[in-house]
């Protein structure tokens, strides 16, 4: 796992691209059509959200599908939601 899933989420690329992939999983060119950075920048935000359990990847064909992944987000609200008990 990553360091600090956190620290993985404050980056502004890194929640627009959390935030398509919320809409529907996208490939890594899907993906960088909405951002000003390139191909192989989104692939490195993607490899860190990885690392953080933050979203998951599968191949489909030759492509790779990134998609959100629940069980890491489970972790982060699991751990804010202890603020408000």
């Amino acid at each position: 796992m990553g360091t600090d899933a956190f620290a993985a989420i404050a980056d502004p690329n890194r929640r627009h691209l959390l935030e398509e992939l919320r809409r529907r999983p996208c490939t890594v060119n899907e993906l960088a059509r909405g951002l000003p950075i390139s191909r192989p920048a989104v692939s490195q935000h993607l490899k860190t959200l990885l690392d953080n359990r933050l979203v998951t990847v599968h191949a489909n064909g030759t492509r790779r599908v990134y998609a959100i992944n629940e069980d890491g987000f489970l972790h982060l609200n699991i751990w804010l939601d202890q603020f408000w008990t």
